[in-house]
């Protein structure tokens, strides 16, 4: 397995198409309960945006997502290496396959409202559904076959695939990290409204955050896991009453 920091061309040219906007997901639908603080007034410029993110990203939603990416991530590298986890319509029996999926189920069931687990389970299956058919290997097909009818979290999907193609684990969390928080941007972006430049400005603001978000992340247990962002899980909750919606979450 190669180095879990090393990226070849190759490796940069799948980590790009992955997290990339273009990617069919369905990543626009959603805003992480955004749209409420939008509408309540808690979010209203660039500095309250880019705290808004920062909580979803350092200590909310996206925290726990980076995390679980790591973690699936060397799960999945385990089974890699051990080959084929189970014929398809058998049920795995290594540890490293019952582990991946143990974290699937960690990251489907590590969700605070109906309307973030939407946005996770969603994109998680468009994205396994689709990268099975662009991007196909064995070990894909056969957590697909064994998970068939259960919610798959887009971390658990994005970090399988990462790990199952060979590519380093650190630009993988920073590519997906990336992907997180230039989605909100956007969303952040057509409801305050907010300018390009002005969204720009607050991609580029969030480098270091992401950074340190990605360095605790790797070397942190599932067993010191949680979150403490009481006030987006609230927007989040809030945002399912709201009257006029733009976003799925």
């Amino acid at each position: 397995m190669r180095s879990a920091s090393t990226l070849t061309e190759h490796s940069l040219f799948q980590l790009l198409a992955w997290s990339s906007p273009g990617y069919p997901t369905g990543a626009f639908c959603y805003s992480h309960g955004l749209e409420w603080a939008v509408e309540s007034g808690d979010v209203k410029d660039l500095e309250t945006l880019l705290a808004y993110v920062i909580a979803v990203l350092s200590r909310g939603g996206g925290w726990v997502d980076t995390v679980i990416f790591a973690h699936t991530w060397r799960a999945a590298s385990d089974v890699v290496r051990q080959g084929p986890s189970a014929p398809a319509g058998t049920v795995a029996t290594s540890d490293a396959a019952i582990q991946l999926d143990a974290l699937c189920e960690l990251a489907s069931a590590f969700r605070s409202s109906s309307e973030t687990a939407l946005e996770s389970r969603q994109q998680g299956a468009a994205f396994l559904d689709v990268t099975r058919k662009a991007w196909p290997h064995p070990t894909l097909d056969a957590f697909a076959q064994r998970n068939k009818g259960l919610p798959i979290a887009h971390c658990v999907a994005v970090a399988l695939t990462c790990a199952v193609h060979k590519v380093a684990l650190t630009p993988s969390l920073h590519a997906y990290l990336h992907a997180v928080a230039a989605n909100l941007i956007s969303a952040g972006a057509r409801l305050i409204p907010l300018g390009q430049t002005q969204a720009q400005i607050a991609i580029a603001r969030l480098s270091t955050t992401l950074t340190e978000v990605v360095e605790r992340a790797l070397t942190t247990s599932l067993d010191d896991l949680g979150t403490a962002a009481p006030a987006v899980e609230i927007c989040s909750l809030r945002h399912k009453t709201q009257d006029t919606r733009l976003f799925r979450s």
